[in-house]
């Protein structure tokens, strides 16, 4: 799949439902991801904004974040959310295709399976819960294996 890049960015938005979004408990070491997020589309600038205001109490203004393209076929440079603006990069090799990578301006950063918007509901509660244990080893893309998901590079023939 081939990226694209939306120039401006800017579209007149509506209010969204908050995201649906998994996270190791505060206090303690996640494993190797930090939780999980399942967005309703593949749309950025839709569901970037509800992202960035169900973690800025917690996490503070998120500044910056990577995908990988598999995901999202088209990703805008800059998302703009209540109060700032949101640069977006992205990373086909360097990047596991189930995978976001969120930071803050705290500064943290956050490894979230992305969970493909499609996925069941049963399911989609399962990897939520697997991405969050702190003992958890698996990769973004071999948790989706294990829940039987196909991965977005499976979809689309990458």
């Amino acid at each position: 799949m081939t990226a694209t890049s939306e120039p401006g960015g800017a579209r007149v938005s509506h209010p969204e439902p908050p995201a649906r979004l998994s996270l190791v408990p505060e206090g303690v070491a996640p494993g190797r991801l930090g939780g999980a997020w399942w967005p309703r589309s593949h749309d950025l600038l839709r569901e970037l904004p509800p992202l960035a205001a169900t973690l800025a109490p917690s996490w503070g203004e998120i500044l910056r974040v990577t995908v990988n393209p598999a995901h999202w076929p088209v990703i805008p440079r800059r998302v703009p959310v209540t109060g700032h603006v949101i640069h977006v990069g992205w990373f086909e090799q360097e990047q596991d295709a189930e995978e976001v990578v969120v930071c803050s301006f705290v500064p943290r950063r956050l490894d979230l399976l992305v969970i493909p918007p499609g996925t069941e509901a049963q399911t989609a509660e399962w990897l939520m819960t697997a991405a969050c244990e702190p003992a958890n080893t698996r990769t973004a893309t071999e948790l989706l294996a294990a829940a039987g998901t196909p991965t977005e590079g499976a979809r689309t023939g990458g």
